[in-house]
């Protein structure tokens, strides 16, 4: 057996919107299920993690940050999934690395590389892949790849899907997700409402 994982998002904002909510909720769910751990770090003092999310026992808040809790010789069993990394992750990564580190918010559109804070930090890199993905969705491609040992380019995959409201309503959401068994993109429990509610902002509004 390999050693349990732990993924990490490195909150990048001060405050945590509904829609990083409810992607954070289901990392932390999905990490409990796979018998690993998820971190939120560098939260600031006051910052306020909601009920539904410290309630589950795998989540663990910090507010120290990811180069406190990897200090010395932990830091090399750290990769940073990195857009502009040279190398895809790889099912090995999983035999290499405990930790898996991610930069929130991952899913902007367009993305601004708010993971470039993290590179400059000097951590391993590794790439999932050309598509840009919303927070929950690389956790949950890393977790397939380095759990599962299942190739980042053989995860099943829907890109751009688009969500229909009702017969006049409907928008296109500008991120690769996961496709499961039945053939329906995986989700947070809760995303189609609240994207349905937020339809006439921009996506940037709902994190």
């Amino acid at each position: 057996m390999s050693t349990p994982k732990t993924y990490i998002v490195e909150h990048l904002d001060p405050e945590l919107g509904p829609w990083s909510s409810l992607e954070y909720q289901t990392i932390a769910v999905e990490s409990r299920a796979s018998g690993s751990k998820f971190i939120l770090s560098s939260l600031p003092a006051d910052f306020k993690v909601p009920e539904s999310l410290s309630s589950v026992p795998s989540f663990t808040a910090e507010n120290r940050g990811v180069e406190e809790l990897y200090a010395g010789d932990k830091k090399a069993k750290v990769c940073l999934l990195d857009p502009a990394a040279e190398k895809d992750l790889c099912p090995e990564d999983g035999d290499e690395f405990e930790a898996f580190l991610f930069g929130g918010i991952l899913g902007d559109d367009p993305p601004r590389d708010r993971t470039s804070e993290l590179r400059k930090k000097g951590f391993s890199g590794r790439r999932l892949g050309p598509v840009q993905m919303t927070t929950d969705t690389a956790v949950r491609v890393t977790r397939i790849v380095v759990e599962s040992k299942i190739p980042v380019d053989k995860v099943p995959y829907i890109d751009f899907p688009e969500l229909k409201f009702n017969e006049h309503e409907s928008t296109e959401m500008p991120f690769r997700y996961v496709k499961n068994e039945k053939g329906n993109l995986v989700m947070p429990e809760g995303m189609v409402d609240l994207i349905k509610q937020d339809a006439d902002k921009g996506i940037d509004d709902l994190f």
